[in-house]
């Protein structure tokens, strides 16, 4: 029988730590390439440098992170350290054939969007011209490069740390002929009247940016991706609402054509994505 890698965790540390605190670590972690993040309890702080050991020994990692403070900033940075291990934190992370290089340290890599990263990896095809808005290191564009072939990506990131690993990824994953990356604000970078298809793969004043994918459709024709937290009932309702406003004035309407819960962000709020057609045959 295979030992459960938490209850491993659990009995190294009981010969280490006072056993009332053993029973406080974290019994969740992210994983990204040979990095680990956790987040400790300011209990457990003098302890850090021995949990993080072994954590690192049981999920075999090179790194262990501790999460202080979430994300922060326009860049949305994570606040985190180093409690165990290498602080070259640099790492390759393969998901479902694609290589992400990244620096967690730097980055933010969710493995709560990894059936979003699925999912789009096949939406589009080889007669697409897609923009994705917020790029990131690549999350949907790589995928979607990769195994949906679209005649072209052009990947908008204002974040310097996030473009510089979007390009090294573009040749990681040998989608140079397909991807094009455009670094600064999309609302002054992106092309317009060229896509079918944009993604917004942000959360946050999402609703901000929406003039802007709409001026990169053809004619203000196609489909979007919109991702935003929203209170669970106010879901679809709310954020059609508020595509139906600004798609009014570009005199189109719109169509629900998918809505998908990515993951819980917060008690009763959660990250949504709607899949919006876009156009002038709609019905409201």
């Amino acid at each position: 029988m295979v030992e459960n890698p938490f209850e491993n965790i659990k009995k190294l540390l009981s010969k280490q730590i006072p056993k009332d605190l053993v029973r406080k670590i974290p019994d969740k972690w992210e994983k990204t390439g040979d990095i680990l993040t956790i987040r400790l309890p300011k209990r457990l702080k003098r302890y850090e440098k021995e949990i993080g050991e072994k954590y690192a020994i049981v999920l075999n990692c090179k790194t262990v992170l501790n999460n202080i403070g979430g994300i922060s900033g326009t860049y949305r940075k994570p606040n985190v350290e180093v409690i165990y291990g290498s602080k070259d934190t640099e790492t390759i992370h393969k998901e479902n054939g694609i290589k992400y290089k990244l620096d967690p340290q730097k980055i933010m890599f969710s493995s709560g969007n990894m059936d979003e990263r699925l999912r789009m990896a096949n939406i589009s095809n080889t007669k697409e011209i897609v923009v994705d808005l917020f790029a990131g290191i690549g999350y949907f564009t790589i995928p979607m490069a990769v195994y949906s072939k679209s005649k072209k990506i052009y990947a908008c990131e204002i974040n310097p740390f996030s473009y510089d690993y979007l390009c090294t990824n573009i040749v990681l994953n040998d989608v140079v002929s397909i991807v094009e990356p455009l670094k600064g604000d999309n609302r002054k970078i992106s092309p317009k009247n060229i896509a079918d298809r944009v993604i917004m793969g942000y959360f946050g004043d999402t609703h901000e940016f929406l003039p802007t994918a709409i001026t990169c459709l053809k004619n203000y024709t196609g489909i979007i991706h919109y991702h935003n937290t929203f209170p669970e009932e106010a879901v679809p309702d709310k954020p059609l609402k508020i595509f139906k406003k600004i798609a009014g004035q570009y005199d189109r309407k719109i169509k629900l054509l998918n809505c998908k819960h990515v993951k819980t962000y917060a008690p009763g709020i959660s990250h949504f994505v709607l899949d919006i057609q876009i156009g002038e045959q709609w019905k409201e």
